[in-house]
C-alpha cells in the first residue's frame, strides 16, 4: 500500500504559471471560497514580459496515471482525491479552460502558457487580437503603441471610453485587458520599437505598420534563431489583409485538430496489395495516401508491429494497403486500424519576397476569385499613398481616390506579364474612401483569424495561413449612392463608421429595435459589436437581450464580458451592464426568460411585431428552430450563427429573400444501439454513455422515484398498477431495493454498497454474459457470435491495492451517502483507511443463471423484457414496499443528485470516469482520463474565443445590409469557416421555394390574413374565390372542419374563433388578437395545393 501512495506524490506537487506567486491562507478549512492572491501579474511599462524565457514544461509523465519512481518517503499519506489525477501535473485550470482544452489538448495549452506575444498597434484590430490571446491564456502579451486615443478609435475599440481620449493607447488598454485573465502578464511599450526588442517573443503581430518597416522587422524575425513568427494584419474600412511568415521551416504537428480516424477490421486478404474490409456500421474516413497502424489483429499478427503503412486506395468500407501480405499468416478475427497523423513542414517566404511573388491566395468567396490579386496591389498602393501624402485618403474625396487608383495602375503596369487586365476603379474608390476607418465587425472577424494564427505559431497546432489573405465586404455598403457630405465627421464616437457608410445608415443603426437571444460566448461578442456600432443607441432604438442561464467559471475563458466576481449572477444582466459600459448610449433591457412557447406572454405578438431584427446567440437546435418559426411568422430578419471548436458558420434568414433556418437540417447524430451500450461496447464512447446512464439511474432517477412513492404511496402504486408493464415492474423493484436490501444507514453501508456494485458491474455481469455467450458461441447462421465489432470481455478481480478500484469505491460511496443524507467521514480519502473498510465487505460468490435474458437485438429500445405475470409481480412488490415504508424513520426522504460536470469537487465525474474505465478494462478498450471523460459524458461542446469572434464579426457585416433595408439576395453571404485549416467558404443564401396557383405565388414567408372575425362558411367562401376547395381545417392538433364529416356542416355559421374555443379548447389571452389555422386545399382538378398558414383576426 505505501508504494501506491508514494507513487502519486509527484502529482500533488503544486505547479505555478510563470510570473505568478500564490499566497494562500494557512487555514485550509475555509474551503474553495477563499481567493488566492496572485503576485507577479503586475503591470509594467517595459518589455520585460516580452523577454522572459519560455517556461519549461516537463512532459515525461504525460500519459502515466501511476509511476513507480519512489522519490518520496513512503510514510507520507496522500489523499485519494489528489492521487486520482488526470495523469498530468495540475498546471492547467481545467474548470476555466475545459472548453478550450477540448479543442487544443493539454500539450498545445502548455505551449501557449509558455508563449510571449507582442502586439504592435492597439487599434480596434489590435484590441481584438489581444483579447482573444489573453482569454486563450498565453504567458505574456506586450502591447506596443506610440499613438494616443482619439474619438475616432471609439468606433472599433471596446477597451476605450471617452475618458481615455488623449492617453497612450497601450497604457489605456492594460487594466481592462488584465481583467480578462489575471494569469497573463500584460506589459506595454510606448516608444519607438527596434528590431532587437523582438528577440524575446515567440510571435509578433503588427496592425498598423508601413511596408518598409514591416520588411525590416520581418527580415529580422525570419532570420532569427529560432525564427520568430511574424504576422502583419490590417483592416481598412470594409477591406482587410493578413500576411504570415513563421520562418524558413515551420513544423505543423496537427494539421486539422481532428481525432485520428479509426476502423474495426472485418477481414484482411493475403494479397498484394492487401484488401482490408471493415465492419459496415460506419463509413471509413480514410483517404488515399493516409498512413495507418494496426492493433489487436488475430492471425495476421505481422500487422501488429506498430509500423505505419500507407493506404493505396480508400473506399467507404474498405481500403487496399500498399503492402504484400501474401506470405503473412492467415487473418482470423479482430483488429483496429488507426490513422497516423504526420507532421507537416512549411517553408515560408519573407515579406520582401512574398510581395513580389505571393503565390496562391487563400480565397474566401468564389464569386470574387479575381479580387485577392487586386487587393494585393491596393494595400501596397495605400502604403505608398500614405508615405507620399502623410495621411490616409479622405472619405468622399474623389481626388484622393483617383490618386490611389493611379498608384495601383502604376504598380500594375510594372508587373509586366503578371499585370492585371482590370483594376476595377469603382472598387478602389470604395477602398480609398474607407481606408482610414477600422470597423468593429471587420476588427472582430480579423481579430479571430489573427488570434488563431498566433496560437498556431506558438504551438504547431493547426495549419497556418500560407501566406496572404485578402477579404472585402463591399456588399455591406448602402445600395443608394452617397454624397460626399454624408461621410463628413460629426465629432461623434461613430465618425469612423460614418466615413464608410454615411450618416443616414448610422441613424438607421441607432434607431433599430433588436432582439438578441442568448448572452453566452456569441451573445457577449455580439453585444460588444452592436454597442460599438451604435445599434439601438438612438432615441428610438432599443436592444432586448434574454438568457435564463447564470455565469459559471468555465464561461470565463471565452464569454469575455464576465469576470470571476460575476460567477452565479444572471448572464443577461451582467452582459447588458458590461455592454452599456462600452457605450453608455446603448438602450438595453436584460431579461432572464427562455424563449419558447411557455414565455409567449412575455415575448408576445406586439413584442415581435415591433422588432427590426432578431440575432440568435444560442447553443441548441430546438431553441433556434423556435426563434426561426417566430421570425418566419412575424416576417422578421434573423441572423444566425454557431461555432464548434475552430469551426463557425453564419446563416442569413431574410424575409422573402432566403430560405428559413429550419428549411434544411443536419442529419441526426447516429446513436449506438442499446444492446451495444449495455452489453457489447467496442469504444470508450459506449462505456461513457453507459456510465452516464447508470449514474443517473442510481443517483437521480431511483431516489426521485423513492421520494415520489413516499410523498403519496397510494397514488404512486395505483399508477404503477395501471401501467402494469415491464417498465413499471422494474421501477418498483429498484425502489424496493433502495428502501430494503440496499438501504444505507451508516457510511460503512455505503462502502458495502459501492463494493458490491463493483462486483455486480465488472465481475458478475461479465461472468453471466460469457456464460450465456461463450467465446466459441455462434449465431443461428453459424457465424462466430463474438465477431467484430463485438469484443469478448473478461471479468475484473477487485483489489484494494489497485488505486482505480479504490477510487471507484470512494466516489460511489460518497455519492451514495449524499443520497441518504449520511455524513462523509474524512478518513474515506485516506487510501489505507478506505482499503481496510472495503476489505471488511463480504462479497457473495456468483452463480450464473441458465435462463438469463440478454438483449442482442440492435433495434431494441428497452432492456426490460415483458412477462405474462408482470401484474402479479407488481402487486407483490406493492405489498413489500408498504412493509418497507413502515420501517422507515419519520419524514424519511432521499436526495436525488443531478449530474453536474463542471464541479470537480462533487465526485460526479470521478464516478462516471471510474464506471467507464472499469468497463473499458472489461472489454480491453483503451481507458481515458477524467478530463476526456468529462468531454464525452458531459457532452461538452468544444469552444474557443477566436471562432466566436470571427462568426460575430461576419454577422455584424450582414447587419449593416439588413438595417439598410434595400439589399438584394446576391448581396448577402452565408459563411462556413474552419480556422484550423484555414478554410473560408462564403456563398449567397438559398432563396425560398416558390409555390404557384393561378396568378398567385407564395413562399414559406407568406401568411394569409383574414380580418373581421369570419364564420367557417365565410372562410371557405374566401378560399373558394381563390380557386381553392378546402376539405380540412385544423387549429393546433384539433380538427375544426372536415368535408367528410356531415355533422361538421352544422358548424358553418359559427365564428372560427368560437369553434377554436369550443372544439380545440383554445385559450386566447387578452394580448392575442388572432388565431392561426392550417387549411388543406385542392384545386378544381383535385390536386393538393400547399397554401400558407391563415391568420384570422377576431379583435
Amino acid at each position: 500500500m505505501p508504494t501506491v501512495i508514494s507513487s502519486f506524490l509527484h502529482y500533488m506537487l503544486p505547479r505555478k504559471r510563470a510570473g505568478e506567486v500564490e499566497v494562500e491562507d494557512d487555514d485550509h478549512n475555509t474551503g474553495s471560497s477563499l481567493k488566492k492572491h496572485r503576485i507577479g501579474c503586475l503591470i509594467s511599462s517595459s518589455a520585460t514580459a516580452g523577454t522572459t524565457e519560455p517556461e519549461k514544461t516537463n512532459n515525461s509523465s504525460k500519459n502515466n496515471i501511476i509511476n513507480n519512481n519512489n522519490e518520496h518517503s513512503s510514510s507520507s499519506v496522500v489523499p485519494l482525491t489528489m492521487a486520482l489525477s488526470n495523469g498530468n501535473p495540475p498546471d492547467i485550470d481545467e474548470d476555466l479552460h475545459s472548453r478550450q482544452l477540448a479543442v487544443y489538448g493539454r500539450e498545445t495549452m502548455r505551449r501557449l502558457f509558455a508563449s510571449n506575444i507582442l502586439i504592435s498597434g492597439i487599434d480596434g484590430l489590435g484590441a481584438e487580437i489581444a483579447k482573444n490571446l489573453i482569454l486563450a491564456g498565453v504567458k505574456s502579451v506586450t502591447l506596443h503603441d506610440e499613438a494616443k486615443v482619439h474619438m475616432w478609435d471609439l468606433s472599433s475599440n471596446f477597451i476605450f471610453s471617452e475618458n481615455d481620449i488623449g492617453k497612450n493607447r497601450a497604457l489605456a488598454s492594460v487594466q481592462k485587458l488584465q481583467e480578462l485573465n489575471n494569469t497573463v502578464i500584460i506589459s506595454t511599450l510606448t516608444t519607438k520599437l527596434t528590431k532587437e526588442q523582438l528577440s524575446g517573443f515567440q510571435a509578433v503581430v503588427f496592425t498598423d505598420i508601413s511596408f518598409d518597416k514591416a520588411i525590416e522587422f520581418n527580415d529580422y524575425c525570419h532570420n532569427h534563431q529560432p525564427s520568430i513568427s511574424f504576422i502583419k494584419a490590417e483592416v481598412r474600412g470594409l477591406f482587410g489583409s493578413i500576411f504570415c511568415d513563421f520562418g524558413p521551416e515551420f513544423t505543423v504537428f496537427d494539421v486539422d485538430g481532428e481525432e485520428p480516424h479509426t476502423g474495426i477490421i472485418a477481414s484482411i486478404t493475403n494479397d498484394s496489395p492487401a484488401l482490408v474490409s471493415c465492419v459496415d456500421d460506419e463509413r471509413l474516413e480514410f483517404q488515399d495516401g493516409d498512413l495507418v497502424v494496426f492493433s489487436e489483429v488475430h492471425g495476421m499478427t505481422e500487422l501488429n508491429d506498430g509500423k505505419p503503412r500507407r493506404i493505396k486506395t480508400a473506399r467507404p468500407y474498405s481500403f487496399t494497403l500498399d503492402e504484400d501480405t501474401t506470405n503473412f499468416s492467415r487473418y482470423e478475427k479482430g483488429g483496429i486500424v488507426t490513422q497516423v497523423k504526420q507532421p507537416k513542414v512549411l517553408k515560408f517566404k519573407p515579406l520582401r519576397e512574398a510581395l513580389k511573388d505571393p503565390g496562391d491566395f487563400l480565397l474566401s468567396d468564389f464569386s470574387k476569385f479575381d479580387r485577392p490579386p487586386l487587393l494585393h496591389l491596393a494595400f501596397q498602393a495605400l502604403d505608398k499613398f500614405v508615405s507620399e501624402v502623410g495621411r490616409f485618403p479622405v472619405a468622399g474625396s474623389e481626388e484622393d481616390a483617383q490618386k490611389l487608383v493611379s498608384i495601383v495602375n502604376n504598380i500594375n503596369e510594372n508587373l509586366g506579364d503578371g499585370r492585371l487586365e482590370d483594376i476595377n476603379p469603382k472598387l478602389l474608390r470604395s477602398f480609398a474612401f474607407g481606408a482610414r476607418a477600422v470597423l468593429n465587425p471587420m476588427a472582430a472577424m480579423f481579430g479571430g483569424i489573427v488570434g488563431q494564427e498566433v496560437v498556431k505559431a506558438c504551438s504547431g497546432k493547426f495549419n497556418p495561413l500560407y501566406q496572404f489573405f485578402y477579404f472585402d465586404s463591399v456588399e455591406s455598403l448602402p445600395t443608394e449612392p452617397l454624397d460626399s457630405s454624408d461621410f463628413r465627421p460629426l465629432n461623434s464616437r461613430y465618425d469612423a463608421q460614418i466615413s464608410v457608410f454615411g450618416s443616414k445608415l448610422q441613424k438607421k443603426l441607432e434607431d433599430a429595435k433588436v432582439f438578441i437571444v442568448g448572452s453566452g460566448a456569441l451573445g457577449c461578442e455580439l453585444l460588444k459589436n452592436v454597442a460599438l456600432m451604435g445599434v439601438s443607441c438612438g432615441s428610438q432604438g432599443k436592444l432586448t437581450i434574454t438568457d435564463d442561464d447564470v455565469i459559471e467559471k468555465s464561461n470565463l475563458s471565452r464569454q469575455f464580458l464576465f469576470r470571476d466576481w460575476n460567477i452565479g449572477q444572471a448572464k443577461s444582466t451582467v452582459a447588458a451592464s458590461a455592454a452599456a459600459s462600452i457605450n453608455p448610449r446603448l438602450n438595453i433591457e436584460a431579461l432572464q426568460n427562455r424563449v419558447g412557447p411557455e414565455t409567449e406572454n412575455v415575448f408576445h405578438d406586439a413584442f415581435w411585431e415591433n422588432l427590426s431584427i432578431v440575432i440568435n446567440a444560442l447553443d441548441n437546435v430546438n431553441a433556434r428552430l423556435y426563434v426561426d418559426q417566430r421570425c418566419l411568422y412575424f416576417q422578421k430578419p434573423l441572423l444566425e450563427s454557431g461555432t464548434l471548436g475552430a469551426k463557425c458558420n453564419t446563416q442569413m434568414v431574410i424575409p422573402h429573400l432566403t430560405e428559413n433556418y429550419g428549411a434544411s437540417r443536419d442529419p441526426p447524430e447516429k446513436q449506438a444501439p442499446m444492446c451495444t451500450v449495455h452489453s457489447f461496447p467496442h469504444n470508450i464512447d459506449h462505456c461513457l454513455t453507459w456510465a452516464r446512464s447508470e449514474f443517473e439511474g442510481l443517483l437521480e432517477k431511483t431516489p426521485a422515484e423513492v421520494n415520489a412513492y413516499l410523498s403519496n404511496p397510494s397514488e404512486y402504486t395505483s399508477s404503477m398498477k395501471n401501467a402494469g408493464d415491464a417498465q413499471a415492474r422494474d421501477t418498483l423493484e429498484r425502489v424496493r431495493e433502495c428502501l430494503d436490501r440496499e438501504r444505507c444507514e451508516t457510511f460503512q453501508d455505503c462502502i458495502t454498497w459501492a463494493r458490491l456494485k463493483f462486483e455486480d458491474y465488472f465481475v458478475n455481469r461479465v461472468k453471466q454474459l460469457i456464460y450465456t455467450f461463450p467465446e466459441d458461441a455462434t449465431t443461428s447462421t453459424g457465424v462466430p457470435f463474438w465477431s467484430a465489432p463485438k469484443r469478448f470481455p473478461h471479468p475484473l478481480q477487485f483489489s484494494s491495492s489497485d488505486i482505480s478500484h479504490l477510487h471507484f469505491v470512494m466516489s460511489a460511496s460518497i455519492l451514495r451517502a449524499e443520497t441518504f443524507g449520511i455524513p462523509v467521514p474524512d478518513w474515506v480519502k485516506n487510501p489505507k483507511n478506505l482499503a481496510e473498510a472495503v476489505n471488511k465487505v463480504i462479497v457473495p460468490d456468483f452463480q450464473p443463471m441458465k435462463d438469463a435474458k440478454i438483449v442482442t437485438d440492435e433495434k431494441a429500445t428497452t432492456l426490460s423484457t415483458a412477462s405474462i405475470d408482470d401484474a402479479a409481480v407488481i402487486n407483490d412488490l406493492v405489498i413489500k414496499l408498504e412493509q418497507c415504508r413502515k420501517s422507515l424513520p419519520p419524514e424519511f426522504k432521499m436526495k436525488a443528485i443531478q449530474f453536474e460536470k463542471d464541479d470537480d469537487t462533487n465526485y460526479h465525474m470521478d464516478l462516471i470516469a471510474g464506471l467507464a474505465n472499469m468497463r473499458a478494462r472489461n472489454y480491453s478498450i483503451p481507458e481515458v482520463d477524467k478530463l476526456k471523460a468529462k468531454f464525452i459524458a458531459g457532452r461538452i461542446i468544444p469552444a474557443i474565443a477566436t471562432s466566436t469572434a470571427m462568426a460575430t464579426g461576419l454577422v455584424c457585416l450582414e447587419l449593416y445590409k439588413v438595417l439598410d433595408g434595400s439589399h438584394k439576395l446576391e448581396d448577402y453571404r452565408n459563411t462556413f469557416a474552419n480556422l484550423a485549416l484555414p478554410l473560408f467558404s462564403m456563398a449567397e443564401p438559398v432563396p425560398p421555394k416558390v409555390m404557384k396557383h393561378r396568378d398567385m405565388s407564395w413562399t414559406v414567408w407568406d401568411r394569409w390574413i383574414i380580418k373581421g372575425n369570419p364564420t367557417l362558411k365565410e372562410l371557405l367562401q374566401w378560399l373558394k374565390e381563390k380557386g381553392l376547395n378546402a376539405y380540412s381545417i385544423s387549429c393546433g392538433s384539433c380538427l375544426l372542419y372536415n368535408s367528410m364529416f356531415p355533422r361538421h356542416k352544422e358548424r358553418m355559421d359559427k365564428k372560427v374563433v368560437d369553434l377554436a374555443r369550443e372544439v380545440a379548447k383554445l385559450e386566447l389571452p387578452s394580448y392575442r388578437c388572432h388565431l392561426d389555422v392550417v387549411v388543406a386545399c385542392e384545386d378544381d382538378d383535385d390536386n393538393d395545393i400547399d397554401i400558407p398558414q391563415i391568420s384570422i383576426y377576431f379583435r
